[in-house]
């Protein structure tokens, strides 16, 4: 399991995630995975949720999507979750990806859902409900923070709840 975190603040979007990689719930195999990623000539940042594999296979149809659609992130978002919805091999899959580019930022699930958030910030993953807390606690009460710091910080509060996240964060930002 894992905690990925999204900010929009200040005209920036900043992502995080940890590293932890478990299989089930008891133990874990990895502290140090890269769930965050620069797809689509760096242009694009991703983050997922889930299996691995799942997640692989997700990156690659998404970026093939990107192509396709000339990196229109929300045309390739939806044709992605349309996709994921009837594909019988994607519907097996397992994740949730964040998405964004210098303008926009999406979820993208399995259940064909493409979302936007009101508040600025998404958080998935199974610390993502106390990340996002965290993170939109933050925009609405300090300003002297950039979105790359609540997205860091977002994480690390999450960790210190979920045992399913741990301290190894990795950030990026557009």
């Amino acid at each position: 399991m894992t905690t990925i975190c999204a900010v929009r603040h200040q005209n920036k979007i900043a992502i995080a995630g940890d590293g932890q990689v478990t299989a089930g719930e008891k133990t874990v195999m990895k502290a140090s995975a890269h769930k965050v990623r620069r797809i689509f000539g760096d242009q694009v940042i991703i983050g997922f949720a889930g299996g691995v594999a799942d997640a692989f296979t997700l990156e690659d149809w998404f970026e093939k999507k990107l192509q396709t659609y000339a990196g229109n992130l929300k045309r390739s978002a939806v044709e992605l979750a349309q996709d994921w919805r009837k594909d019988p091999t994607l519907q097996k899959l397992e994740a949730m990806m964040i998405a964004f580019n210098k303008e926009d930022l999406l979820l993208i699930s399995g259940n064909g859902e493409v979302i936007e958030p009101d508040e600025d910030v998404i958080a998935i993953g199974s610390g993502g409900n106390f990340a996002q807390a965290a993170a939109i606690a933050m925009i609405r009460h300090s300003s002297d923070l950039t979105a790359q710091q609540i997205a860091y910080e977002a994480i690390n509060i999450a960790s210190g709840i979920d045992i399913f996240t741990n301290q190894q964060i990795l950030t990026d930002q557009i």
